[in-house]
């Protein structure tokens, strides 16, 4: 479709974008409301926001909010089998950390561009990842290993600020965009030994810092250079080519759709296969390829999926699914 306007959309504004930047809300929702028949929905959570997409008859899904609310709208059309059939459009609102995925994607950050897209842009099919857990990937996954996995230079993923990037994994990862497992201690009724186990943790990576932060030369001194913390051990195949193994550490992996974030499906976008990149510590050469799917097998071992973290896990295999959904974007 060239042009939405006139045509009936379903605008889900996610309560976590009203509480952060209401007046952005309420300039997308004039724009859009000037130029089509709009249906504004104010879901208060998870449940109801689910419902109402589920209700939209043949209007068109326009989401107000985060990467975060992107993301649950794409999962849950891919769990219903419907996400093919959807063309989905997007106004980013929050910190610009936290629509570093809609950036990545091609979609306008500016309020005002983003809802005039949504009018007048146009639909673009996209490649994601699925993987053997029925979940998805749109823009990167990566696999933080060593201190942070950070990608190398090149490598087009974009990075989520979150507080799961400095916390323990044990204590921060949640089931993938769920609230936190029963027992967590911040639910309060958690097992007795979980605030010992933390304290426990706290203490040893007290200890730990100062030996971590030296390197002791040859003469048994200690430099002021911090010391570069072991990668993980890691089997990485992709289309059964195996690029990595189990007896050399890798500093971190990253599996990229279409080439890169934003790269459509087709012969010139690059779809149908996925750019994976293996970093090795110290400083080695990374390996690249392309491939249609990849897995990872190790001890147990978290990964970002976007804006969610994932894990742990002993294995996953992530699969290209090319042009997989359509999302307006601008013309250009």
């Amino acid at each position: 479709m060239d042009s939405v306007r006139g045509y009936p959309l379903l605008v889900v504004i996610d309560p976590v974008a009203r509480s952060t930047d209401g007046e952005a809300v309420r300039i997308a929702k004039d724009v859009l409301c000037a130029g089509a028949g709009a249906k504004i929905c104010l879901p208060e959570g998870p449940e109801e926001f689910a419902r109402m997409l589920a209700r939209r008859g043949q209007r068109r899904p326009v989401v107000i909010g985060d990467d975060r609310a992107l993301l649950r709208v794409v999962s849950l059309l891919h769990k219903e089998r419907e996400l093919a059939g959807v063309p989905l459009s997007m106004v980013p609102v929050g910190a610009p950390a936290t629509v570093a995925l809609s950036r990545a994607l091609g979609i306008p950050t500016d309020t005002v561009a983003a809802a005039r897209t949504v009018l007048d842009g146009g639909e673009r099919p996209m490649d994601l990842l699925t993987d053997d857990s029925d979940g998805i990937v749109l823009g990167s996954l990566r696999i933080p290993c060593g201190e942070t996995g950070r990608p190398g230079p090149g490598t087009a993923v974009p990075r989520q600020s979150s507080p799961a990037d400095a916390a323990d994994p044990a204590d921060s990862v949640a089931p993938r965009g769920g609230p936190a497992a029963p027992g967590d201690p911040a639910d309060g009724d958690g097992p007795w030994w979980r605030p010992y186990a933390r304290t426990a943790r706290t203490a040893l990576s007290l200890l730990a810092a100062p030996a971590a932060g030296h390197l002791r030369s040859g003469d048994g001194r200690t430099g002021g250079r911090r010391a570069r913390v072991p990668g993980q051990r890691l089997r990485i195949e992709a289309d059964g080519v195996l690029l990595a193994d189990l007896d050399r550490p890798v500093r971190g992996v990253s599996v990229v759709p279409g080439g890169r974030a934003g790269n459509g499906s087709g012969p010139d976008g690059g779809g149908e296969l996925a750019e994976v990149v293996v970093h090795w510590p110290g400083g080695g050469r990374s390996v690249r390829t392309r491939a249609r799917a990849v897995t990872v097998s190790g001890a147990d071992f978290h990964y970002r999926a976007d804006a969610l973290v994932g894990g742990p896990v002993r294995t996953r295999t992530w699969t290209v699914q090319p042009a997989a959904w359509r999302l307006q974007l601008p013309r250009d």
